[in-house]
């Protein structure tokens, strides 16, 4: 996983609402596409970079593909943004008082 591939994806505010789509469950291009106003060669390429990220993952099923969350992703960036932040006393890593 590259972190600046996965912010640069999740940057997108299309691609941020994909992944809300995905949320209730895996998807095909198609019913991705119904839901939003720009052509399929667009939501193919958002699904691309998604994927090249790692957020999302892919299976075919006949015909169809169909694109699920990658929650582990999502976990390792919450986990890797989380180190900057203090501790729940409020503490730095440093053992020092936080004061913003």
């Amino acid at each position: 996983m590259s972190v600046q591939n996965t912010l640069r994806a999740l940057a997108d505010p299309t691609r941020r609402e994909i992944l809300e789509l995905l949320k209730s469950g895996a998807m095909s291009a198609g019913e991705i596409t119904e839901r939003f106003d720009i052509t399929g060669a667009a939501i193919s390429r958002h699904l691309s970079v998604l994927k090249e990220s790692g957020l999302i993952r892919d299976r075919r099923e006949g015909k169809y593909i169909y694109y699920e969350l990658n929650v582990s992703v999502l976990e390792e960036i919450m986990l890797w943004i989380s180190t900057f932040r203090g501790d729940e006393n409020g503490k730095d890593q440093k053992g020092e008082k936080d004061n913003a």
